[in-house]
């Protein structure tokens, strides 16, 4: 670390020393290789229990192939925004098969499921509307509200119940926006969708889902909770990723036609980036084609899930609250669940501790998540590390 200098910025010296002292100040560790199961991270080769790589299409050939072939034909960038120059016969194409995906009217894509949530929101709501809101909801969706200046109204992790009572409390407000993940990052829950819905409608409110870590995991064909739950035409919008399951990068938003032309002209992410490079947008479409042409991938990726689930639970680690391929070991205190972590890696296993800011205090956790190509080998070699040092720990 540099010295103080005495310039302006020499308080964050005293605040980098406090994340010290509390155990949870980590740089990031450095991936050697492509995104696999078992990869080799800071010169050790470890199983991968932290990557969002759910289908293992990150290093898919396909998707290779078809980023090579895309750089041939199209170049290496777009250089320009979508609405000046940048828009390419690649990016049209995966926003229709998207939308096809989705069953929705249209889609846009955005370079980050993070721009795709905060744009949206702040596109769409100003100072004289409502943003009822999970209060687990990913940050993303946080950092839209506070920009479009909205009332913000959180109500308790998945409680209905309350979030009628603050639709309730908002009738008089000229527009009313209910939003929450799909499946919740952090802990692996599903929310309550048909539930979501049906109270949401009664008000006239618009419910939009981010179905980050639900496309490519649930629904036919890894369609998302929306899907799941047979609730086509139900939800006003549908936020999803390209970097999770997909294996590439980027965001999208499905639903109307009328939703996607109105923030083509007032999203400021959407507006203000350079579009995807073609090799990108290229990949995303070549794993699209594998999502809808082999149901075996989300297959193996339950299997694996609720193997390894069932494995950890059976060792009395608390994973109690996933029901889907995100499944944190909750711990309870950061240096805790990050010396969890950092054990685990000197025993071969990548599984990242997690603590406050993002997730609540005395919530820390190792978060692990399974892929389609783990074998069972991987797994019960990860779960035995998670028992030798669990027990070393006192954890169970």
């Amino acid at each position: 670390m540099t010295e103080r200098t005495g310039s302006a910025l020499d308080f964050l010296f005293d605040e980098i020393e406090q994340l010290k002292r509390d155990g949870v100040f980590r740089l990031p560790r450095v991936l050697e290789g492509p995104q696999e199961p078992r990869v080799v991270i800071d010169g050790r080769e470890v199983i991968n229990l932290s990557s969002n790589n759910y289908l293992g299409l990150a290093n898919h050939p396909k998707l290779r192939e078809a980023a090579k072939a895309a750089i041939d034909r199209y170049g290496a960038g777009s250089a320009s925004v979508r609405t000046i120059a940048g828009t390419m016969s690649l990016h049209t194409e995966l926003e229709r098969r998207l939308a096809q995906f989705k069953r929705t009217e249209a889609a846009l894509v955005f370079q980050s499921g993070f721009t795709a949530n905060a744009g949206t929101v702040a596109a769409l709501l100003g100072r004289e509307d409502v943003i009822i809101s999970d209060e687990l909801n990913h940050a993303s969706i946080i950092d839209g509200a506070r920009l479009s200046r909205a009332t913000i109204k959180i109500y308790p992790h998945k409680d209905v119940a309350v979030m009628k009572q603050l639709l309730e409390e908002s009738k008089g407000a000229r527009r009313i926006l209910v939003i929450t993940d799909g499946v919740f990052s952090m802990d692996g829950d599903i929310a309550p969708l048909p539930d979501i819905v049906e109270v949401a409608k009664k008000y006239n409110a618009i419910v939009m889902v981010d179905d980050a870590h639900a496309s490519g995991v649930l629904g036919e064909n890894g369609r998302g909770t929306v899907d799941h739950f047979g609730l086509h035409g139900q939800v006003d919008i549908q936020v999803g990723t390209l970097s999770k399951a997909i294996g590439v990068l980027g965001g999208y938003v499905a639903g109307r036609r009328v939703l996607i032309e109105y923030l083509i002209q007032r999203a400021r992410p959407f507006l203000f980036s350079t579009s995807h490079p073609p090799a990108v947008t290229a990949a995303c479409l070549a794993a699209l084609d594998i999502l809808e042409s082999d149901p075996t991938l989300i297959q193996r990726l339950w299997d694996n899930t609720r193997y390894f689930r069932a494995g950890l639970a059976e060792l009395g680690f608390d994973v109690s609250g996933s029901e889907t391929p995100i499944i944190p070991v909750i711990v309870g205190e950061g240096r805790k669940a990050m010396e969890l972590s950092d054990r685990l890696f000197e025993e071969g296993v990548f599984a990242q501790g997690i603590a406050y800011p993002t997730v609540p205090r005395g919530k820390a956790r190792v978060r692990t998540i399974v892929t389609a190509a783990h074998t069972r080998d991987d797994l019960d070699q990860a779960i035995a590390a998670f028992a030798k040092v669990g027990r070393e720990l006192g954890i169970i």
